[in-house]
């Protein structure tokens, strides 16, 4: 995944493939109407498994870039720190990128459905990706995806301890919730409402 500079990405080639073998076979079978969908089918999934490169922008000491594109719909305090949760659609680039240069502390993926945002149980019964990250100075952020109304897993190419630099790409989530938990923070560099991007946008300092 993340030497992967193709302009789609890998875990879109076999839909991708599906959809130009049933727009063959359909104009074999003189289906036009249906081989018009097959089309269009096969540009939808081109678009959602889209890789584009971006660069990271010059930031301060402490600076956490965004690991997925979406929009920031809730922050609030717990116990554990701050919490910055990011919807993530269809329109939105999958990518998900590594927000500062760290080493992987923990990581947890849970198996399960994929019912919409608005269900009461789709926090408890969709699939997740949990993932610790720890940085140079010891700050602990934690991050967890969470599938909504999804057709493909979650995927990651993540192992315990291994050395992350910032930004780069350590997975693919469709659409779906992330939540970043942020235990020690200087400052959050976003408000709710605000459209982000992983790579690109600062999300809080540590």
């Amino acid at each position: 995944m993340n030497n992967n500079l193709f302009p789609i990405l890998k875990e879109g080639w076999f839909h991708i493939g599906c959809g130009v073998v049933l727009f063959i076979l359909l104009g074999f079978l003189d289906l036009d109407f249906l081989q018009f969908f097959s089309f269009v089918l096969v540009v939808f999934f081109i678009y959602i498994y889209r890789n584009p490169e971006r660069q990271i922008m010059a930031l301060e000491k402490g600076g956490l870039i965004s690991p997925v594109d979406g929009r920031v719909s809730d922050i609030k305090e717990n116990e554990n720190g701050v919490e910055i949760t990011v919807e993530s659609s269809y329109n939105d680039v999958s990518v998900l990128r590594v927000p500062i240069s760290c080493s992987v502390k923990s990581i947890e993926k849970i198996h399960g459905a994929s019912l919409g945002k608005n269900s009461p149980k789709a926090d408890i019964l969709n699939e997740k990706l949990v993932i610790s990250f720890e940085d140079e100075n010891k700050n602990v952020l934690k991050i967890s995806h969470i599938s909504r109304l999804n057709f493909s897993n979650i995927a990651h190419d993540l192992i315990e301890s291994q050395r992350l630099i910032q930004g780069l790409r350590y997975g693919v989530m469709l659409k779906g919730t992330t939540k970043i938990t942020l235990s020690n923070v200087k400052k959050v560099n976003v408000t709710i409402g605000d459209e982000i991007k992983s790579c690109e946008s600062t999300i809080a300092y540590l």
